[in-house]
């Protein structure tokens, strides 16, 4: 019998980098597995540029996972090495996979300079030459702090694209470099990278990888990458990429040139919820769907309604608003196409912006997904401000299935057909919008209600000795 999965982003911008998110992702474990949690995609483990305040965005060292004294701290902002690696033990011992969130198109921080020649671009237009044959100071990652352990790889300017500014005229000490971009067509730099996957997986035990911005890095290399790693592990290797752009042809072009070695996140559905947030009933609800990737492929489509990217605060903010929120994940968590991703920041709450999580209403969608949304699925996306589905549940799994409607605007009562093998019993609110319950015909039809503005999920319920 397979569940439902359920992936969740196990992490929001703004933590407190007091080195504790790996020990609270184990101890946690057993609730997200019960909450039906089958997922955890982790933030970058390894040494940042800024050591133990950051979040793991500007690379430094990716074979220093909290072990040595590099950047000013041994820890991570997450934890330890050996935390994380006892975090992971911890989920996948409770049956929760474990993604690795992973950037590799840039590092940062580095060690030291070297001079080189090198030609200045426009930085508005990197095509546009503006000079060349200009002496600059170009980066060279060394890792002092590690002595060579687990690799003896030294990074220099024949492995790099470009930089986006000349070390020389900063401090003497180098400490700091931002931005200096890999060169994914180097073969040093491919087989390095390989050696430094297939490393990771077998060091800590995860079972996939999140990419970070993949639009960044030529087709080609993923494609060859990870079909490479697996074949040197063995591993099924689930991996999603972050593809961020709002036009869903980007997004299947780009899985036609890697061969659909990977999933996406589903960009374009997240602002198809945005702009439905913001239009407070003006937007017609029959649309949503509309050009996401989960329309055009929704075996490579992982959904999401909003990620550290999205929340308040960061350069790509736009957070889906709070009122539409439950709309939002009922209609990834309930319905049978894509893989549904959770956020933390939604789960647990954004504190750093007064932002209160919304754990008691994902608890229960998510298990309802685990629980009761399986079975063949019909739609009533007939109406722009009211729409609906059903699931009519299986025999794998007892009791299931389940009516979803809801409505941006009036509320209303949408007929829907669930399943003739309910006919004659009673559903309930499981979100409690609704006060009363309903009654399945002898069609297996029944009258399902929603509130203005909400989400109403009936399922069956008989009621109480002297409830109506």
């Amino acid at each position: 019998m397979i569940d439902n999965g359920i992936m969740m982003q196990y992490f929001e911008w703004f933590l407190k980098g007091d080195g504790t998110l790996w020990k609270k992702a184990a101890a946690e474990a057993k609730h997200l597995a019960a909450a039906g949690v089958t997922s955890l995609c982790m933030p970058p483990a390894y040494k940042g540029a800024e050591g133990a305040d950051d979040s793991g965005y500007t690379v430094y060292d990716l074979y220093d996972l909290g072990e040595f004294n590099q950047k000013g701290s041994v820890r991570t902002k997450y934890g330890t090495k050996d935390e994380y690696v006892a975090a992971v033990k911890e989920l996948k011992k409770n049956r929760i996979n474990v993604y690795a969130d992973v950037v590799l198109n840039r590092r940062t921080g580095a060690d030291k300079i070297e001079k080189v020649q090198a030609a200045e671009f426009n930085g508005r237009n990197r095509y546009q030459m503006i000079s060349e044959g200009k002496v600059i100071g170009a980066p060279v990652y060394d890792f002092p702090g590690r002595k060579n352990k687990y690799s003896n790889f030294k990074w220099n300017w024949t492995h790099f694209e470009g930089i986006d500014w000349n070390q020389d005229n900063s401090d003497s000490d180098c400490d700091y470099l931002m931005g200096a971009d890999i060169d994914f067509n180097n073969k040093e730099v491919y087989d390095e990278l390989v050696n430094w996957a297939v490393w990771y997986l077998k060091t800590t035990g995860v079972d996939g990888f999140r990419l970070d911005a993949v639009k960044h890095i030529p087709a080609a290399f993923y494609r060859n990458f990870l079909m490479k790693v697996r074949e040197l592990t063995g591993m099924e290797l689930f991996t999603v990429g972050e593809y961020w752009h709002g036009d869903v042809n980007r997004l299947t072009s780009y899985l036609g040139e890697i061969n659909s070695e990977a999933s996406l996140f589903d960009v374009p559905l997240h602002f198809n919820f945005l702009h439905c947030s913001q239009a407070h009933g003006a937007y017609d609800l029959r649309r949503i769907f509309d050009d996401s990737l989960l329309s055009k492929n929704p075996l490579k489509a992982v959904t999401f309604v909003d990620n550290h990217d999205t929340q308040p605060g960061q350069p790509m903010e736009s957070f889906i608003e709070e009122w539409f929120k439950p709309l939002a994940y009922a209609l990834i968590l309930l319905r049978r196409e894509g893989y549904p991703c959770v956020f933390y920041g939604d789960y647990y709450g954004i504190p750093h912006d007064g932002i209160k999580g919304m754990k008691q209403t994902l608890d229960k969608l998510m298990k309802l997904r685990k629980t009761k949304a399986y079975g063949e699925q019909h739609d009533y996306f007939d109406d722009p401000d009211c729409i609906g589905w059903t699931r009519e549940g299986d025999k794998d799994h007892k009791d299931s299935g389940l009516a979803v409607v809801m409505s941006d605007g009036r509320g209303g009562t949408k007929r829907m057909y669930i399943g003739r093998q309910f006919a004659g019993k009673h559903f309930s609110d499981i979100l409690g919008n609704a006060k009363y319950n309903i009654k399945i015909d002898d069609e297996g039809c029944g009258e399902f209600y929603v509130n203005r503005c909400g989400v109403s999920v009936w399922v069956h319920k008989e009621p109480k000795t002297g409830d109506k």
